[in-house]
């Protein structure tokens, strides 16, 4: 395993970065200077089959928030062993190491002492899987040490920050032929999974529009100064002007329209409103001379893109973590016979519906008896009982474990977690630029053209 710090990783990822400018397929596009394709190094792992486990062994690296949950998660089932936790704060490991042990569960090793105390547990030979849940800044470099030492990375969004970062870990994977798989969560959501279901038996004819957003007022968490996630995702706010969080939305709708697995992402455009609202509570929450109130906010309070497929679908997708208003990843999906949207749930359809596409139809339970996804029909009621955002935590680690343990290709791939996280830098490159237009990589290096759209699994 390479042991680089984060600097050097850097360094290397810019090195490839300038190498993939002269040996790949630059674009005439003069907004598109991070478009390029560096030279393959590996096999592609689209469809990637890992040798079946009988028991996945886990390992992690952060569990002080969504960590801990997800320990819990993976506690629950059949299959999984979790052997080792590492974080260089000693109080949460030991705080997800008394929850196995008082459940019952063996006492996993533990690594802390510094920020990267991880590396120590990535040369065990007894971990198949880690879990990565740390702040965006160490998925790269955690992801490619993960999979360097021969095992297979989970991160939680986004995959990475910067183009650079994305193409170093697509390498990896296909160097190393090791699973790198984004864990959007949302892709295992109830709802989520009924629509792609519908979407594959035609409901909603040809898809043509999708719809995606991440609404969700986050200013409280400018209060966690030394801990937590506000310590360190406040300070993005004053780093960069875009879509900061494109993934929850994007996700289900790229699945609905087979991104990466017969269509792809083919460019996108920008848009920021005025960046206003965490300088307004900054100063009404905090003393003036607090370090609220001397960072620069400027990343714009509502993002809006527009992403255009290679196919010719468009994709409209929004970030507001800051103005005061109910929740929504809105999740609309188009067709040529109707539409369904999100928050609330409503479906509205010219055949096969109410009669009358001009109104919404409200009332799901019918559409649910219909086309409830097969995961969710099997597992929905032991996910719901095992909690995270309503069960798809739970369902996504069940979900992993099982395609682990049985021989089966991963639902998302390393490809699918580049393609929706590289949304956050070409946003703002865009921004930065008067809304020109970005071109989006293709990670697949073509693949995509010949790739399988994910099924409607069972069990």
């Amino acid at each position: 395993m390479k042991h680089l710090n984060r600097r050097d990783f850097l360094r290397a990822a810019t090195a490839t970065a300038a190498a993939g400018l002269v040996a790949g397929c630059a674009t005439t596009n003069p907004q598109s200077a991070n478009i390029w394709t560096p030279k393959q190094q590996g096999q592609s792992v689209i469809g990637l089959i890992a040798p079946k486990m009988d028991v996945v062994r886990v390992g992690f690296i952060g569990v002080g928030q969504r960590g801990y949950g997800h320990v819990k998660r993976m506690s629950y089932i059949d299959g999984a062993e979790i052997v080792a936790i590492a974080d260089p704060h000693q109080e949460v490991l030991e705080r997800s190491s008394k929850f196995l042990t008082d459940n019952g569960h063996q006492q996993p090793a533990l690594y802390g002492g510094g920020d990267y105390a991880y590396r120590e547990m990535l040369n065990r030979q007894d971990i198949d899987i880690v879990i990565i849940s740390t702040p965006w800044k160490w998925h790269a470099p955690m992801a490619i040490d993960t999979m360097e030492s021969g095992k297979h990375a989970f991160v939680e969004v986004p995959l990475a920050v910067t183009v650079e970062e994305m193409w170093a870990i697509v390498d990896t994977a296909e160097r190393t032929q090791k699973n790198c798989m984004m864990m959007e969560n949302v892709n295992y959501g109830r709802d989520e999974l009924m629509v792609l279901n519908m979407v594959r038996q035609g409901l909603f004819g040809e898809l043509l529009h999708g719809e995606a957003a991440y609404i969700h007022e986050l200013r409280w968490q400018m209060k966690e100064i030394d801990h937590k996630t506000g310590s360190w995702r406040t300070q993005w706010h004053a780093k960069q002007n875009g879509n900061l969080y494109p993934t929850h939305g994007l996700g289900p709708v790229s699945q609905y329209m087979n991104i990466n697995r017969g269509d792809r992402f083919d460019y996108l455009t920008s848009v920021s409103s005025p960046a206003l609202g965490r300088a307004a509570y900054a100063k009404r929450e905090f003393a003036a001379d607090h370090q609220r109130n001397q960072l620069k906010y400027i990343n714009g309070d509502m993002s809006t893109t527009l992403i255009k497929t290679v196919n010719g679908r468009s994709i409209m997708v929004q970030h507001d973590t800051t103005t005061p208003r109910p929740y929504s990843r809105h999740n609309l999906i188009q067709g040529t016979n109707g539409v369904f949207a999100g928050f609330p749930n409503r479906i509205a359809l010219e055949e096969g519906g109410s009669g009358n596409f001009h109104e919404w139809d409200y009332e799901m339970d019918a559409w649910y008896d219909k086309y409830d996804h097969p995961l969710w029909q099997k597992m929905g009621k032991e996910a719901e009982r095992n909690g995270g955002h309503g069960g798809m935590d739970f369902l996504m680690f069940w979900r992993m474990i099982y395609c682990l343990r049985n021989g089966e290709a991963l639902d998302q791939d390393v490809y699918d977690g580049a393609a929706w996280s590289v949304i956050t830098p070409l946003s703002a490159q865009s921004v930065n630029n008067r809304s020109q237009s970005v071109d989006i990589p293709d990670f697949t290096r073509g693949a995509w053209k010949n790739a399988t759209p994910l099924g409607i699994v069972g069990a």
